[in-house]
């Protein structure tokens, strides 16, 4: 128990501010990388999903977790003392997810993917990756990106592209991503295009 009650924040109020303007900061300028003031990683969760959930996750707002986060006793404790959320099943029943590789997520349009009339109420998805750097150059536009951007992270599902291609169709439905890898954060909204890069 006591690494469940040690898993928070060590300074609640203001490292769940921080935390969170740095979540807030990377969706609203995509494929930026903004430092996360992270908690402790918790069996197989990162620090930073920890956090992630930490700061977004409350008793009304209901998680998916992989297969192995979901089998693992330490995360379900922290997630439930820390933050009352309920832990769902099914993909599409979930506000948050969090997903310890790419290999654990199911295809974005199997989460929630709100409707016309309520699209906030889509999925965000949380997704630990190895880096945010270092791999295949993808190219992004969109709001809030001047120009045109360049994001290279390491550990996206092999079929992305094609998959954030749809998810963007969709728009003003479809997913959130939220990347995170070594203290950091990149914030993946539905409203940008991606594509690979030359």
């Amino acid at each position: 128990m006591d690494s469940v009650l040690d898993g928070g924040f060590a300074e609640p109020v203001m490292q769940s501010q921080t935390a969170f303007r740095a979540i807030m900061d990377a969706l609203a300028n995509p494929g930026t990388i903004r430092d996360l003031v992270t908690s402790k990683p918790i069996g197989g969760l990162s620090a930073e999903l920890a956090s992630v959930m930490l700061i977004l996750a409350d008793h009304d707002t209901s998680i998916w977790l992989d297969d192995a986060l979901r089998g693992d006793a330490a995360v379900l404790e922290f997630l439930s003392f820390h933050t009352g959320a309920p832990v769902v099943r099914a993909p599409g029943a979930a506000v948050f997810a969090g997903a310890s590789s790419a290999s654990q997520l199911p295809a974005f349009a199997q989460f929630n993917l709100g409707t016309q009339e309520y699209p906030d109420r889509s999925t965000t998805i949380v997704l630990a990756v190895p880096a945010l750097s270092g791999g295949e150059t993808l190219i992004t536009r969109g709001p809030g990106i001047k120009g045109h951007g360049h994001i290279n992270p390491v550990g996206l599902p092999k079929d992305f592209v094609v998959q954030w291609a749809d998810n963007r169709e969709l728009f003003p439905r479809g997913i959130d991503l939220l990347l995170a890898a070594d203290g950091q954060v990149m914030g993946l909204p539905r409203s940008t295009r991606i594509s690979e890069g030359h």
